[in-house]
């Protein structure tokens, strides 16, 4: 590899990280620093520019863990791969069963981007488009995706002690937000009711890669005077969808 522009910081840094990911939660900056080789002062430069960036986070205990930002970085790096094109197959018999639109997604910081869209045969259709972005907490899609991510990696994200409402029924402190993920873990699923849009609800599901992560969410979305009537179907039809394009992108369940 041509060496002649190093940049050894960078070299250091990618040391940290990879460091960290393998012992999550277990290394305090003495460990890193005697494992690694780093003297104390720089290692504490390094790890306080990591953290800045949300690469990093320090926890309680004074260990470290990997960020949220790296999650997000991971989901754009899946992008240039043909889950899109999956999903435009795979969906369509979805819709077909269930007459509802279906939708794909990733994250990106605090937000969702929208992906693809599946409309169901209906007059009334939602606003959202691909290349659309919504915040994160207030979609079922969104805490799908924020599910991947520790407590103390959800604090860096969401630094305030109030989260931002979209509607009267979005979730309002991410202690609530924390809850709500528990669930996901739990049942491999979420409901969201009208969080993000007035007169919709949601059920999302994860796509996994082959190393089991979340690199995307797909979601029905039900008007909510139908969501009594359609739970049951869009619920089981989304789970269905999700293990397909789980399976197409290597995931092993």
């Amino acid at each position: 590899m041509e060496q002649k522009y190093w940049v050894p910081a960078l070299e250091r840094g990618t040391a940290i990280l990879t460091l960290i990911g393998e012992k999550p939660g277990q290394l305090r900056l003495i460990d890193i620093s005697k494992t690694l080789d780093i003297n104390k002062s720089s290692l504490f430069s390094l790890l306080n520019t990591l953290s800045c960036l949300g690469l990093i986070c320090k926890n309680k205990s004074d260990t470290y863990s990997l960020g949220a930002k790296l999650g997000s970085l991971g989901t754009l790096y899946f992008r240039q791969f043909d889950l899109l094109e999956q999903f435009n197959i795979e969906s369509q018999s979805s819709v077909d069963k269930i007459n509802e639109t279906i939708q794909l997604s990733i994250l990106d910081g605090t937000d969702i981007i929208y992906l693809g869209r599946r409309d169901a045969n209906k007059p009334i259709r939602i606003s959202t488009f691909p290349g659309t972005r919504f915040s994160a907490h207030t979609t079922a899609m969104g805490k799908i995706l924020l599910s991947q991510f520790s407590y103390e990696q959800l604090r860096v994200l969401f630094p305030e002690a109030q989260l931002e409402s979209k509607t009267p029924y979005t979730v309002k402190t991410l202690a609530d937000l924390w809850q709500q993920i528990q669930f996901i873990h739990q049942t491999g699923y979420i409901m969201e009711y009208q969080e993000s849009t007035m007169g919709f609800s949601c059920v999302a599901a994860p796509i996994y890669n082959r190393e089991r992560k979340i690199i995307a969410a797909i979601s029905a979305t039900l008007l909510e005077s139908h969501q009594t009537e359609n739970h049951e179907k869009a619920l089981t039809e989304v789970l269905h969808l999700s293990h397909r394009l789980s399976a197409l992108a290597g995931y092993i369940g």
